[in-house]
């Protein structure tokens, strides 16, 4: 994810809400090898002490923990949410009904494994935006081992969810991201609406669309960070 999602946030938040609730806590440091559990650019509505809610723009965990966890390192992954049966998971449905995020991003990487097992990247991305939107779910995670009065007590953490992969990006991988138009960012993180299967299956019929528009290329092995690392492999 590079720096333009600072700009194209701001100019989406300047056209639906006042810029006066804008409150974005820092600016995004530009990484193109971002992993489970290191932090993701995240868009969420929230109201701070009773405020109205309002857009804010946050570094999270890549990982949602939910609050009631002891730790922030869970036994089971939850970097990816399936779309399907949603809430009927305990670690989903509370943070659907209230908790929705969209995850900014200029692509995103996939392997395909052939049969012998080797794995073989690809960066996925939409040719025609700069910056795309995942559908996620945040949550607020309380270290119990820090007093209620102090503010790096909380960590945000945050989830993607997955569908069905589109026939174009199938041979690559089964599942892929849940990728939101933008007319629907405003309406999917809206936190006075109750988020039910269905808002999620209306998501995820919006992104097959989305996903249908996406392109990949070959990449080479990702080491190290920087934007060589979502340059084609040329022949």
């Amino acid at each position: 994810m590079n720096s333009e999602v600072n700009e194209s946030i701001t100019e989406w938040v300047r056209e639906g809400y006042r810029m006066e609730d804008w409150r974005p806590e820092r600016l995004w440091d530009p990484s193109w090898n971002i992993k489970p559990t290191q932090p993701i650019p995240l868009l969420f509505e929230s109201a701070k002490g009773g405020e109205t809610p309002a857009p804010r723009f946050e570094p999270a965990h890549w990982s949602l923990v939910p609050s009631w966890s002891k730790t922030l390192k869970l036994k089971y992954p939850t970097f990816n949410a399936r779309a399907e049966g949603i809430t009927e998971k305990a670690t989903w449905k509370g943070p659907l009904k209230s908790h929705r995020a969209i995850v900014l991003a200029n692509g995103y990487y996939e392997w395909q494994t052939a049969d012998d097992g080797k794995k073989t990247p690809y960066f996925i991305r939409d040719p025609g935006a700069p910056v795309i939107g995942f559908a996620g779910l945040y949550s607020w995670w309380p270290d119990p081992a820090k007093p209620a009065d102090d503010e790096d007590r909380w960590t945000l953490t945050a989830t993607i969810l997955t569908s069905d992969a589109v026939q174009t990006l199938a041979d690559i991988h089964d599942r892929n991201p849940v990728i939101l138009p933008q007319h629907m960012w405003r309406h999917w993180i809206d936190a006075t609406v109750t988020g039910d299967q269905q808002l999620v299956d209306d998501a995820v019929a919006a992104g097959i669309e989305q996903a249908s528009q996406l392109v990949f290329d070959q990449v080479a092995p990702l080491r190290g960070d920087g934007p060589q690392l979502v340059e084609p492999i040329t022949a």
